[in-house]
């Protein structure tokens, strides 16, 4: 008989500046490590004030992880060592996998309004793949599926698979999950999820409950699961809309400064010594 997974905690984000200057709210990072394995950082970033994002993130390093991107309103342009050029905007997820290493900047815009608004997530890579090849995805809006379930949610697929309905992003070590699910009045969750994979919703409109129900949560509530098969939710007191995602813990230590996580203090010596010795990219420019 398959379990519903029940809440194991919820919280609040801090508000947290990061980059040049950029104001967002951070729900999990560094001091929540391992709690979230393979997870590392999670931010909601927010404002209709240039002021709050226009210095954006000029060109920093990344090795050992993957950055998944997902904005919902006015838009980011990037650029990497790879020579990477491109803007995403509403619905558009950009998915990047550092391994061995890529310098890159990520630079918001506002849409007419001076709105700029989404999600940066961190993924960790096992340390088989820390110095894998490099690469970058851009994924657009038009390019991710929405699937309706039988019990009414709307949920569009950017990596896993819904009603037997994939989405575009694949091939990713810790085998993710990352939707957003939209639940109308009287509509409801019910997701398959592997057992022992660790799993997360991130509640950004209205109020939903979770699990069992026994509690309402509402909008800016990251909410972590226990171990079970499922994830059932239900909306509370009208619409509700959130990011659910899933991954295969990786179990290994971690060794983290700043862009950079691997698994020992030495490999992190080693990355900030190529950095200020020019030898960080490890794969040819444009490649």
């Amino acid at each position: 008989m398959s379990e519903i997974r029940k809440v194991q905690g919820a919280w609040q984000g801090r508000p947290t500046v990061e980059g040049a200057g950029v104001r967002l709210t951070r729900l999990f990072g560094f001091s929540e490590v391992p709690n979230l394995d393979p997870f590392l950082l999670f931010d909601h970033f927010g404002s209709h004030r240039p002021e709050d994002y226009i210095a954006g993130f000029p060109w920093h390093p990344h090795r050992g992880i993957e950055t998944i991107t997902y904005v919902l309103a006015g838009e980011v342009e990037h650029g990497d060592s790879m020579k990477n050029q491109g803007v995403i905007g509403p619905g558009d997820v950009q998915w990047m996998t550092a391994g061995s290493g890529i310098i890159h900047q990520e630079m918001p815009r506002g849409d007419r309004g001076g709105l700029n608004t989404g999600f940066q997530l961190w993924a960790n890579l096992p340390a088989g793949s820390k110095m894998m090849d490099p690469h970058y995805r851009d994924v657009k809006s038009d390019g991710i599926p929405e699937v309706v379930t039988p019990e009414g949610a709307r949920v569009k697929v950017v990596c896993g698979t819904v009603d037997g309905t994939a989405g575009p992003v694949g091939g990713v070590v810790i085998a993710p999950e990352y939707l957003d699910v939209t639940l109308a009045p009287g509509a409801a969750l019910d997701h398959p999820v592997p057992r022992g994979h660790t799993v997360f919703a991130y509640l950004f409109e209205g109020a939903a409950r979770f699990g069992d129900g026994t509690e309402a949560f509402g909008a800016g509530s990251l909410v972590q699961f226990g171990d079970g098969d499922r994830v059932v939710a239900r909306p509370e007191g009208g619409a509700a809309r959130f990011l659910l995602v899933a991954g295969r813990p990786l179990g290994e230590p971690v060794a983290w400064h700043g862009p950079i996580v691997m698994n020992t203090k030495e490999e992190l010596r080693t990355a900030v010594r190529e950095l200020n010795e020019g030898t960080f990219i490890k794969h040819p420019r444009g490649s």
